[in-house]
């Protein structure tokens, strides 16, 4: 069994559409103000293995244990996909996801 010291940080994916983009940018510039998360681009279409447009947000152990609580309370309807970062990316993503919302099904072909 593996320990959590394995998680380097933890990715959320605000997924959105051409109506909800301005929302999800709300939710992302908020969680930067209140958790002091990396916010990276807004992708305009699927990115990696993820089947609609999404921001990313980058958060700490620790910063995670209160942004997901938010996220899930604050997300509008729009669906949030998290998962950590060990450096299995496969495994991150297919085994250890957390889905706020209707899940969605993932390319994971990107990952050999």
């Amino acid at each position: 069994m593996h320990t959590t010291e394995i998680i380097v940080d933890y990715h959320a994916h605000i997924y959105y559409g051409g109506m909800t983009a301005g929302l999800a940018k709300q939710i992302c510039e908020s969680a930067v103000e209140l958790f002091g998360v990396k916010m990276g681009r807004m992708h305009e279409e699927p990115v990696g293995p993820h089947p609609m447009w999404s921001c990313q947000l980058t958060a700490s152990p620790e910063q995670f244990a209160q942004l997901l609580p938010w996220l899930a309370l604050n997300r509008k309807d729009l669906v949030v996909f998290a998962h950590p970062q060990t450096g299995d990316d496969l495994v991150d993503h297919r085994d250890r996801g957390i889905w706020l919302g209707a899940g969605l099904e993932l390319d994971l072909s990107i990952f050999g």
